[in-house]
């Protein structure tokens, strides 16, 4: 099932995730439907919170984007190593009409479970390590506007802000 991508200022994405402590049908049911999602939105990542469930569950598929990577699950990721920098492009689902430089380590060592709740390790580099990382940030509660400068965050904001009110006068006219 296509999921609701939760989009800023829902306070659920500013919200640090709770640990996944039991892999039982509902959270196979939630990775099957994060990865319907993923999909269809469509996008390289997503976050159990960016579907309203705040706890520490990750899918992400790079190959959507024509890069080196395939389908990955990952409960409970944590990054064990990082080394380099690099700044990039990036997007997210939660706030759209937001591109954004953001500046990231190259490579990471991340451990986690898999969807079976078997210990995985995962060396990445370039953009996986970037994908991945963006995915841990909504963890944390850290979304992409917290990875940018002030003015540019309060120009997009207040942006934002009035394409809420607009939208809000539509619905009341209707």
């Amino acid at each position: 099932m296509v999921l609701e991508i939760r989009k800023y200022p829902d306070p659920i994405l500013s919200k640090k995730a709770e640990r996944v402590e039991k892999i039982d049908q509902d959270i196979q049911k939630l990775i099957g439907d994060m990865i319907e999602t993923l999909y269809a939105a469509p996008g390289v990542g997503l976050a159990a919170p960016q579907v309203g469930r705040s706890i520490r569950l990750i899918v992400f598929d790079p190959s959507v984007r024509n890069e080196e990577g395939k389908l990955t699950v990952l409960i409970n990721p944590e990054i064990i190593e990082k080394d380099g920098e690099a700044i990039m492009k990036e997007g997210c689902l939660s706030v759209p009409g937001l591109e954004a430089e953001i500046k990231r380590a190259e490579n990471v060592k991340v451990t986690g479970l898999d969807k079976n709740g078997n210990a995985v390790t995962i060396d990445a580099k370039g953009f996986l390590a970037r994908v991945i990382q963006h995915e841990i940030d909504h963890l944390d509660g850290i979304l992409l506007l917290d990875r940018i400068g002030f003015i540019k965050r309060d120009i997009f904001k207040r942006r934002l802000m009035k394409q809420l009110k607009e939208t809000a006068r539509e619905q009341a006219v209707k």
